[in-house]
């Protein structure tokens, strides 16, 4: 999952950055609201945390101009102000989740998965194919109950797929919600990813569908 933080805070910034990357996902940064408008309008974003007193152009306006132009990734906002008529506001600019600082990581971390699952249509932080389970909430994965050890690459590759389960998801959509903006993007190194995947989960979820991609389905299904 491919995620952008637009706050001109240094320090939270890095902060939510590093919690962000910790938890798994690929993080690309923006500090003011001209920069944050920008990568929101040209990137694929799964979600975005998103300041509301940003220089150069407010949160509220960039939000805006985002759901002007299609823009449809979930947005949490996060502000200082805790006045209900901000939140409003944010709502009704197209915010999807609301945080007022000072906040605890592990709350924004919560409230981000919660969007991912319900942007995806998913209730429950858990994911099933067949006998392989993928817990958002601790980043473990099993067989049958038995932990299996997956890099972060893979592990970011899988739980996209998780996300989309039944869905055929091409390469091109893989690299570009895999990887940061700034990465050497190489379509065939999905495919390097999706063997290791494979041979260290040791049942067959992952269909290869020729010339379109790839769709999680249960061994068998």
């Amino acid at each position: 999952m491919r995620l952008l933080v637009v706050e001109d805070d240094p320090d939270l910034n890095r902060q939510l950055t590093s919690a962000l990357s910790d938890a798994g996902y690929v993080v690309d940064r923006a500090f003011d609201g001209e920069e944050g408008l920008f990568l929101g309008d040209t990137e694929p974003y799964d979600a975005v945390i998103l300041d509301i007193g940003l220089p150069k152009m407010d949160g509220i306006s960039v939000l805006e101009a985002w759901r002007r132009n299609g823009r449809v990734m979930p947005v949490l906002m996060l502000t200082a102000r805790d006045r209900w008529s901000d939140k409003v506001q944010g709502f009704d600019a197209g915010a999807d989740d609301y945080v007022a600082k000072p906040f605890h990581l592990e709350e924004v971390l919560a409230r981000l998965r919660a969007l991912l699952r319900r942007s995806a249509g998913h209730a429950r932080s858990e994911f099933e194919c067949g006998p392989v389970r993928l817990d958002t909430r601790n980043g473990r994965v099993t067989v049958n109950g038995n932990p299996v050890k997956l890099t972060s690459h893979e592990y970011r590759l899988l739980a996209y797929l998780m996300h989309h389960n039944g869905r055929v998801v091409s390469r091109t959509e893989l690299v570009e919600h895999l990887y940061d903006q700034d990465f050497d993007r190489d379509s065939n190194t999905i495919e390097v990813f999706v063997g290791r995947i494979r041979k260290k989960l040791g049942v067959d979820i992952i269909q290869t569908v020729r010339g379109l991609g790839y769709m999680l389905a249960p061994p068998g299904g």
